[in-house]
């Protein structure tokens, strides 16, 4: 036997109870048509809608004072439509999502020097300790005014970084200026470079703990500095102070990790989605440290 609901041409909820399955199906297949129609309807109103953006892109490519970007006008869209959702929600582009990736992994290849542009060059703020850029004598202060040959003044930073970074063997060649001496070339070979999201330092029996980002190399170096901590001050340690100004997040489950270091219990954080299935909880677990 089969019940079956639907709703009639009119609206009105009509329900046949006990009926034999042939019926059901006949019935049922009667109402397939009202569904699709309804669901035509929709359909054709999201494309009129897409249609008049259509024709308002084709008006700005063809009558805008300036000639346009055509992939920036789309993804300047694609933007406007996430961001009226919340704050969080965003599009990222090939570019921006590599960046994205470099900085959760929180590693590259690279040649190891922190820098900033200055008067249209790269200024190198400080080499990493163990790099390929510290073990090449590369100092603070040097300018570095050409990457293979090409000049940097006139890229912005991101595209001069971009040069600079490679895969992990290969070779870079620049060009550095350092004070008045005469600019001179440099060949070096990239590596690995990790970024280092966490600092410690101690004030008094504090531990002071600076995170500036959540990426893979979180917990392994904050618990590495932690350690280091009570390995070197024992007994005289009182406390910790974790700094998070200016972070701008990055990945959960590390974050998660970093909480549940100095949390005994409770929970963590929770998600949810439009989905039951989305929904998680994170629980802080009651280790004993010896």
């Amino acid at each position: 036997m089969q019940i079956v609901s639907f709703l009639s041409s009119q609206g009105r909820r009509i329900r046949y109870a006990a009926l034999p399955f042939i019926a059901g199906a006949v019935i049922a297949g009667l109402a397939i048509p009202t569904l699709t129609t309804a669901q035509s309807g929709k359909n054709d109103a999201v494309y009129r809608q897409l249609g008049l953006f259509g024709d308002i892109f084709q008006r700005v490519r063809e009558s805008y004072v300036d000639e346009v970007d055509e992939k920036d006008l789309i993804e300047a869209a694609i933007n406007g439509m996430l961001t009226s959702l919340d704050p969080h929600s965003s599009f990222l582009n090939n570019e921006n999502f590599s960046d994205m990736q470099v900085q959760t992994k929180g590693k590259f290849g690279g040649l190891g020097i922190e820098i900033t542009m200055e008067d249209g060059v790269i200024k190198i703020v400080s080499p990493i300790d163990d790099t390929p850029a510290a073990k090449a004598g590369l100092q603070p202060e040097d300018l570095i005014i050409a990457v293979n040959d090409e000049a940097i003044r006139g890229m912005g930073l991101s595209d001069a970084v971009d040069r600079l970074r490679g895969e992990v063997g290969s070779k870079v060649t620049i060009t550095v200026k350092r004070g008045s001496k005469d600019p001179f070339e440099v060949t070096l070979k990239r590596d690995t470079i990790k970024i280092r999201s966490v600092r410690a330092k101690m004030f008094d029996g504090i531990g002071y703990l600076r995170i500036t980002t959540f990426s893979e190399q979180t917990t392994p170096g904050l618990t590495k500095e932690i350690d280091k901590m009570f390995r070197d001050h024992g007994e005289d340690l009182k406390g910790f102070v974790l700094d998070l100004r200016n972070n701008p997040g990055g990945l959960l489950n590390e974050a998660i990790s970093v909480s549940d270091a100095f949390l005994e219990q409770g929970e963590i954080v929770s998600t949810r989605g439009r989905r039951g299935e989305n929904a998680s909880r994170a629980y802080a677990l009651s280790l004993i440290h010896i």
